[in-house]
């Protein structure tokens, strides 16, 4: 089974306050919670083909109602300036008490249904602010036995900057920080600016980054200790996966050491990661992740095809660049750090987005990722607080989406606030998913690139085509990125069936797995193209049988 993500924010997922104040309070605006994610929204996620769920921002992280404000991205603050790794944030319950009883129930509700559980695990950086108060009994706090007035040492937790002070080139008020620590983005300066992640503090693995980079991991550096009791931690709760913040900022030889230990104990725990260096994919799959990001590859181009006017043959390069790891890659369009598709920065509408989804959730076996909110086209277009429109859902800010708001109904789910343009949007993604999940030809299944062997009649600037084949289960793909309907010739190549080990048909039956709706006129040989029509912005999944 294609592992299908949805990724939920909790704090806007289930947030159904219409209020919508720039940079208002939890109490102005509202925030969604653990115990409104119910059986009713899990299973309309389901719905959507969904058998992976990422709740995002669960760990306890800087808040302005609990940390200084003026460290803190935010009235909400940053999922990921963490505070404290063995807690979760108080905002998301419904009794601040029993708020790790109440995300506990989440996880049960979820896996009854038979979805997995990922949360975030942020191993490069923590609050500057960073106190744990629910640590397990023996555990020492982080930094609590370094030695401040040593730059470097691998018995520190943090990076220091001996005899200077924490000055920032902005304005700060109620904060001191001596001698002053380097901050997460690897800054290694006592005065970060305001585009750096002045709100977090880098942790220490034993690299000795202002050395030359040299690297001390015998005897095993605390830090490394520390993360491991932390994933042992989350991973007795039940967590089935860990998306990892920022993996190429930590060593490799740490994930060599620590996903094998947790393994030992939790052979099914899959770790994602979220990496940006091609020259460091084979290492971290090496190293034992699961998954990585293809940000860089894939998703760029999608996003380039769509509102750049990209062709759309170049995505065939984008694949090949990783063909030996493909199956590893994650494909997305959106998530919390990316702007909206239907955002007036990428294409305006979420339809207008379907080709470059099909694409990314058929081309391959590996997983695909959609963000809340993304299959009702969502714009992100707001004005939150610290989040200006620029495109994207903020995480900083306390705020209700309308799109999720209208969705959900006051936790109906029936989707009858939607739109027309809403509910067919979700009619597509809930189509697409449910099919690249179970079909076998698409999460199991061999892949023949078309694109080459196109001529008159297909225009591979604006249209892509591949074929997906598992025993006798065989799918067209189809999609075209232009704005206007066309009528399209589909070669297949002779090679394409010698590859598949595939019969040729002179007479076929296909059947669009999105829409249901039925081709009797089609042949599937190599002697005569196939000839279809596709609207503006859509794209056909074909299973083809013999007729």
């Amino acid at each position: 089974m294609k592992p299908i993500i949805y990724q939920i924010f909790p704090r806007t997922f289930t947030n159904y306050n219409p209020t919508r104040k720039h940079n208002g309070s939890r109490e102005e605006n509202g925030c969604g919670t653990f115990n409104a994610i119910t059986d009713k929204a899990l299973k309309a996620i389901q719905q959507l083909g969904a058998n992976y769920i990422w709740y995002t921002g669960v760990i306890r992280h800087a808040t302005a109602e609990y940390n200084t404000p003026s460290i803190t991205k935010g009235k909400a603050g940053s999922p990921y300036a963490i505070t404290d790794y063995y807690d979760v944030d108080p905002d998301l319950a419904v009794d601040k008490n029993k708020r790790m009883a109440e995300f506990e129930g989440l996880i049960s509700r979820t896996h009854k249904l038979g979805m997995k559980v990922i949360i975030d695990f942020v191993p490069n950086h923590v609050s500057r602010e960073y106190k744990s108060t629910c640590k397990p009994k023996g555990v020492k706090d982080l930094g609590q036995t370094d030695h401040p007035e040593w730059g470097f040492s691998p018995l520190n937790n943090f990076y220091y900057l001996p005899g200077e002070k924490w000055e920032p080139q902005f304005a700060i008020d109620g904060y001191e920080e001596f001698p002053a620590k380097v901050t997460g983005n690897d800054c290694f300066t006592a005065h970060p600016g305001q585009n750096d992640w002045y709100e977090t503090v880098k942790l220490n693995y034993g690299v000795h980054y202002m050395g030359g980079g040299e690297k001390q991991f015998e005897p095993i550096p605390n830090t490394w200790k520390k993360m491991l009791d932390i994933l042992h931690f989350w991973a007795r709760k039940g967590i089935d996966a860990f998306r990892v913040d920022m993996a190429e900022m930590v060593p490799v030889e740490f994930w060599q050491w620590v996903i094998p230990y947790i393994r030992t104990y939790f052979p099914k725990v899959q770790f994602l990661a979220e990496c940006y260096n091609p020259q460091l994919y084979h290492a971290y799959l090496a190293a034992g992740f699961d998954y990585l990001y293809d940000k860089v590859g894939m998703y760029d181009y999608l996003r380039g095809v769509t509102s750049k006017n990209w062709p759309a043959e170049g995505i065939t390069s984008q694949w090949q660049a990783v063909e030996d790891i493909r199956e590893r890659m994650l494909y997305f369009l959106e998530n919390h750090d990316e702007q909206r598709v239907a955002s007036g920065f990428f294409c305006g509408r979420g339809v207008c987005a379907e080709p470059a989804m099909i694409v990314a959730a058929t081309l391959g076996t590996n997983p695909v990722l959609v963000y809340a909110g993304q299959e009702l086209g969502e714009t992100g277009m707001d004005v939150e607080g610290f989040s200006g429109m620029d495109g994207r859902s903020s995480i900083f800010d306390y705020w209700g989406l309308k799109s999720l708001q209208a969705w959900a109904n006051n936790g109906k789910f029936d989707g009858k606030m939607l739109t027309a343009e809403q509910k067919e949007l979700r009619k597509f993604y809930s189509a697409l998913m449910t099919v690249a999940r179970d079909n076998k030809a698409i999460h199991s299944g061999l892949m023949y690139d078309l694109e080459y062997a196109q001529g008159e009649g297909f225009n591979k600037h604006e249209q892509y085509a591949f074929i997906r084949k598992a025993d006798d289960e065989v799918l067209l793909v189809v999609v075209n990125f232009d704005d206007r309907a066309v009528d399209i010739s589909v070669r297949i190549p002779q090679e394409a069936f010698d590859y598949l080990k595939q019969p040729e048909w002179k007479k076929v039956l296909a059947v669009d797995l999105l829409t249901g709706k039925k081709y009797k006129k089609l042949s599937f040989t190599s002697m005569q193209p196939v000839q279809l029509h596709l609207e503006a912005w859509k794209g056909v999944l074909l299973k083809i049988t013999s007729a």
